[in-house]
């Protein structure tokens, strides 16, 4: 996805940091999610947590499980549990073939970040193979290594 600013319509809600050290995203997609008013007011407040939250195929429709919309205070007794699963809007065919590469070994769906789109709340979803215990620390290798590089950069120019 393209760098996106608050003029183009896009802003960020919540990101899940965690899926990029955890997996190794493959594909990913853009999905609306179906939403209650109270969960719409508590996103705008930027209230949300994807910590584990992952996109499950169920009888030919694509749900959002485990995202975390923390309850709208003003809302009283029209507030919906925190976690519940939340159906997310994607065409029929992109569905099938997200329920195929999903049936292969290893394959998950993960919830990368949620976000505003021209006044609509989108869910961007990856395909993702889970990463090895070696993968994860060749991942911290590689971030340790250039942030050395950057501050030997840094500390070079101004001399």
């Amino acid at each position: 996805m393209a760098s996106k600013d608050k003029d183009d319509g896009f802003k960020r809600i919540a990101t899940n940091r965690r899926a990029r050290f955890d997996y190794e995203l493959l594909e990913r997609f853009e999905a609306g999610i179906v939403l209650l008013g109270p969960e719409v007011k508590s996103l705008r407040a930027g209230k949300a947590s994807l910590v584990d939250a992952f996109g499950m195929v169920r009888k030919g429709e694509l749900w959002l499980m485990n995202a975390h919309i923390s309850p709208y205070e003003q809302a009283g007794r029209e507030n919906s549990e925190a976690k519940r699963p939340r159906k997310l809007l994607m065409k029929r065919v992109e569905i099938g073939r997200l329920g195929g590469k999903i049936a292969e070994k290893g394959l998950t769906l993960v919830c990368v970040s949620l976000y505003w789109k021209d006044g609509r709340a989108k869910c961007e979803l990856a395909l993702a193979r889970g990463k090895r215990h070696h993968d994860k620390r060749h991942t911290i290798r590689e971030r340790d290594e250039k942030r050395e590089i950057d501050r030997a950069m840094k500390g070079g120019r101004g001399r």
